[in-house]
């Protein structure tokens, strides 16, 4: 499964690029006979995000084209399906994979097309945020055009669980936060919505990494995998507020999906959630505001690390000419300013290009902006960094010492075998 998912994500983003790099600025007008017919997987579906994902269906419709959609629950799933029609030989024109690690091999196979001139015209050499850029070329040549930057590490708060808590003021700190989440479970509130899911998990622990250990920790772990770095105390340290953090959820939170945590705070019944800016898909469907109803921190302090990942369509290689049609239209839609502006509003997260105007986006997003212009907080999020199978090996650990009574000094342990060269 890790392997499908490397290779699937290699063609999408390749192909989508390549798509795009010949496709041009979509034009509007009524689909007709013969229209480019695009069928798109991706697992866009809870409401946040199939409210997102239309706006590129929309587009797709006022250029022209005909959008067929095959939405798939759970991003394994999704990519799965994608992967396995692929190798087939029945390919969708077009699916959704993360930009990490998990589409090398399919370069490799040579079944991608680079999207070199799509790269050099948009100038990514020296424009993409460098932990998206070095996982989208691969030996000198660009295998993919990402979609938008996700960061997943935001800490949500809901503003009326903080005011019936007496929080009077956003946590600055990890100890700040403790001492919020403390002042909820008094209040009588769940004080952390966590869906109990081995990926969220893994959100969590990377966000205690990034604000407890610092970039250089972080990168130690997840980049370079030092053994001596997971061996230390400053680990053990991370690992002890990881676990700490299980003691503030809820009964009711194994196997809970992601967005159901989200409904928590958007009902009040939650105060905090650690989770990536999707999350703000479920806030603007409950039609609430950021700054005003919901809160968000990007991190601990003005060095904080800040984590990127991004969302990215490939484009399978095809001997169909009407497919390639539908590809190089739906690369050139999906590339618009005015889509990225779209979907990037209704999605949450941030847009790619820096000539998309930000002026409409939320309050967190425009902070996240902000951050983002400091390039030397960038680090990428963990599959950037681990092969599909370190990545699978990792999280299990995680999930085995958030779920048991397993000690800390076995859990370093236990990741340091995970993560060994």
């Amino acid at each position: 499964m890790h392997r499908a998912h490397k290779l699937a994500l290699a063609a999408a983003l390749a192909l989508g690029a390549c798509a795009t790099a010949h496709a041009g600025a979509p034009t509007a007008g009524a689909p007709r006979a013969g229209a480019p017919r695009a069928e798109v997987i991706h697992w866009w579906t809870s409401g946040g995000e199939s409210a997102a994902v239309k706006t590129i269906a929309d587009a797709y419709r006022a250029a022209g084209g005909v959008w067929v959609d095959t939405a798939v629950a759970g991003n394994e799933q999704a990519r799965a399906v994608a992967v396995n029609r692929i190798v087939g030989g029945n390919p969708p024109t077009a699916a959704q994979f993360n930009a990490s690690m998990q589409f090398l091999d399919i370069v490799e196979q040579g079944m991608l097309n680079n999207v070199d001139d799509i790269a050099a015209r948009e100038r990514w050499d020296t424009t993409l945020p460098a932990p998206i850029r070095d996982v989208i070329k691969v030996k000198g040549h660009y295998y993919a055009v990402p979609l938008n930057v996700h960061m997943p590490t935001w800490i949500w708060y809901s503003k009326a669980a903080f005011a019936k808590a007496g929080i009077a003021r956003e946590p600055a700190s990890m100890d700040e936060l403790f001492a919020a989440l403390d002042k909820l479970k008094a209040a009588g509130l769940i004080p952390l919505a966590h869906g109990g899911q081995s990926w969220q998990e893994n959100i969590v622990f990377m966000a205690v990494l990034a604000n407890v250990g610092g970039k250089d920790l972080y990168l130690s772990v997840f980049r370079e995998r030092d053994q001596r770095a997971i061996a230390s105390e400053p680990f053990r340290q991370v690992l002890v507020a990881f676990k700490r953090l299980k003691s503030y959820v809820d009964p009711g939170s194994p196997g809970r999906n992601w967005n159901d945590a989200s409904a928590l705070l958007v009902n009040n019944k939650a105060g905090v959630q650690i989770m990536g800016d999707w999350v703000k898909g479920e806030f603007n469907a409950a039609r609430l505001t950021a700054g005003k109803e919901y809160g968000c921190i990007t991190g601990f302090g003005p060095k904080a690390p800040f984590l990127i990942q991004g969302d990215a369509f490939i484009f399978p290689k095809s001997a169909s000419g009407d497919t390639l049609k539908a590809q190089k239209l739906l690369g050139g839609v999906m590339t618009a300013p005015s889509t990225l502006a779209a979907f990037n509003r209704v999605k949450g997260s941030l847009p790619v290009r820096t000539d998309v105007d930000a002026s409409a986006l939320d309050a967190c997003t425009q902070a996240a902006m902000t951050v983002m212009k400091d390039r030397t907080r960038h680090v990428g999020n963990g599959e950037v960094y681990l092969t599909p199978d370190q990545n699978g090996a990792l999280v299990d650990v995680l999930t085995a010492y958030w779920n048991t009574a397993m000690p800390v000094e076995k859990a370093q342990k236990n990741i340091a075998a995970a993560l060994k060269r």
